[in-house]
């Protein structure tokens, strides 16, 4: 590979991240001074349009601040930032029963609980990133306490404080959901990351979620991951479990490569690789180019309205995924595929009149919604994918291998 291309790439995704994404964010109205935490709906220019708060992004947020220090060293406002969301966090995310909430007014009172525990999940990243920016172990701690009652959690339901109503009645029909297993894996090489002591540990608790996965969810007879599948990875006959999500799907082959890293187990990296290979076939647009929401295994009808839209985030974790499996094989074939999920998001998704990424956009790739932040959208992904893209073309430039993403 010409060591022109890729520095050329390292600096390109270097500036994306420090001249248009972090700069669009630092300032919009995500930072709320007033009542601490983010407020990431935002529009097109980064103007506030629902002060409501998403739990989510109450940890995401904080993460990326975080996480921007631990790669890039300390800046003042970054600081401040990350100080704003984890004193929010600490008030207000958590109820008496310690599930945490999904949304909250800008004051911090609580809106609504889910069921999922991903606003779990995005507070296990946040204290343990920030926990390792500051030095201060006692939040490594508290992700550490978090995380473990979501294991709990996932190995035995019934420990749930939060008793509600279950999604699909387990009397009728068992359900489990992908989801659940992928964000227990990369929270767990977080943690592992952010507590180097315990890193066997979390290496173990990381293997046995990637395990999971590819026992339950990866089909490799039908070239595909399933969202959902019953409690022994049944298929299930219906659109809900004949439901392909390429992004998921992709997001987790970077996941089971980046546990190869530390394992080097070839086996789950030649899994790894097969399910970027066909969650990549199976999501590209043939028509119009870039990568659908969902899809369905039998080619039968999708029930989501949005099945062929094009989102922001799919396109991040294709990056990530192309550009990591050519790191690690030297394979053409996933170099061309960054290549074309690269053209094809910076394409579509910049706006490069008020910075930042749109996050939806038709089938045909012109833009649905113009705003830049909602519920599930702000900086996170994107921020992520510029960090390890920029990460991973640096220790190309280098001649090193790639040791662990963030």
């Amino acid at each position: 590979m010409d060591k022109k291309l890729i520095s050329s790439y390292r600096e390109f995704y270097h500036h994306q991240l420090m001249d248009d994404c972090m700069p669009f964010w630092m300032e919009s109205d995500l930072l709320d001074r007033e009542y601490g935490g983010y407020t990431t709906c935002v529009d097109r220019e980064g103007k506030v349009y629902n002060p409501d708060k998403s739990g989510w992004f109450q940890g995401r947020c904080l993460w990326t601040f975080s996480a921007l220090c631990n790669r890039y060293g300390k800046k003042d406002e970054w600081i401040e930032a990350a100080k704003l969301g984890v004193d929010f966090m600490e008030k207000h995310i958590a109820d008496a029963d310690g599930r945490m909430f999904f949304t909250l007014t800008r004051d911090g009172r609580p809106l609504r609980k889910r069921r999922y525990m991903f606003t779990e999940s995005f507070y296990v990243m946040a204290m343990a990133e920030y926990g390792l920016m500051t030095g201060d172990k006692s939040y490594v701690r508290k992700a550490e306490d978090c995380y473990e009652g979501m294991l709990r959690m996932f190995r035995d339901p019934s420990t749930d404080p939060f008793k509600i109503t279950p999604k699909v009645y387990a009397e009728s029909r068992r359900e489990v959901a992908s989801a659940v297993p992928m964000v227990l894996v990369s929270s767990a090489q977080l943690l592992r990351r952010c507590d180097p002591e315990k890193a066997e540990y979390y290496t173990k608790i990381a293997q046995e979620m990637a395990e999971n996965i590819i026992k339950l969810h990866w089909k490799p007879d039908l070239g595909c991951v399933l969202e959902t599948v019953g409690p022994n990875g049944e298929f299930i006959d219906t659109p809900a479990g004949r439901c392909i999500n390429p992004g998921h799907s992709m997001e987790n082959s970077w996941f089971l490569m980046n546990q190869y890293l530390y394992t080097k187990d070839e086996n789950l990296l030649k899994t790894a690789l097969k399910i970027f290979e066909c969650s990549s076939e199976w999501g590209w647009d043939k028509e119009y180019g870039g990568y659908i929401y969902f899809t369905d295994v039998n080619g039968r009808p999708p029930e989501q309205l949005e099945h062929d839209m094009k989102l922001w985030w799919v396109h991040d974790e294709a990056l990530i995924a192309s550009l990591l499996a050519y790191s690690i094989t030297g394979d053409e074939k996933y170099f061309r595929l960054f290549e074309r999920a690269h053209a094809y998001a910076f394409g579509h998704f910049a706006d490069h009149e008020c910075g930042e990424w749109y996050g939806y956009l038709h089938k045909d790739g012109t833009v649905s919604h113009t705003q830049k932040g909602s519920m599930w959208k702000g900086p996170f992904h994107y921020p992520r994918m510029l960090m390890n893209m920029e990460y991973i073309f640096a220790k190309m430039e280098a001649g090193e291998p790639v040791d662990s993403l963030l």
